[in-house]
């Protein structure tokens, strides 16, 4: 069985992107979120080995959500998907406790280099 994985994204398509390109090789979606709120319930509820973690969304940020896992669970493993332009947000969630970051649009290849340097394979 691959490792399990949460997507956080307030954006149904970047999920479905997300959840094709990890699934062929062979990483198990466990759940998905689409803000910061719903991001620590399920992480809460599956404790996966990944949360890919969007920025921007509404109710909770992916920063505040960051540090609400990483305060609960210090081992959390989290990457951050970022739009072209937003470098101090993501300083910001590294500090916060994000081990990574992929910048949107992205190509499966990033995706999956980031996700295997921090989870393996």
């Amino acid at each position: 069985m691959g490792k399990k994985i949460l997507l956080v994204d307030d954006t149904k398509f970047m999920r479905m992107m997300l959840r094709n390109i990890l699934q062929t090789k062979g990483y198990e979606i466990v759940d998905e979120a689409g803000d910061g709120l719903e991001a620590i319930e399920k992480y809460k509820q599956h404790k996966p080995d990944l949360v890919t973690m969007d920025i921007v969304m509404p109710n909770m940020t992916g920063i505040e959500a960051v540090k609400h896992i990483t305060s609960e669970d210090s081992n959390a493993t989290i990457i951050m998907v970022t739009a072209v332009g937003q470098e101090s947000k993501v300083k910001e969630a590294i500090q916060a406790g994000a081990k990574g970051y992929i910048v949107k649009p992205f190509q499966a290849p990033q995706v999956l280099e980031e996700v295997k340097k921090l989870i393996g394979e």
